[in-house]
């Protein structure tokens, strides 16, 4: 069994990449549709 904590921590790294990725594509559509 993963402890909780080791849970925990994957839960965050995992979130926190998901966030940087939504930002990133929501960086780029911004800029492709000020052309």
């Amino acid at each position: 069994m993963v402890s909780i904590v080791e849970a925990l921590h994957l839960m965050l790294g995992f979130g926190t990449f998901i966030v940087t990725l939504l930002g990133l594509v929501i960086a780029i559509v911004k800029l492709s549709h000020k052309k």
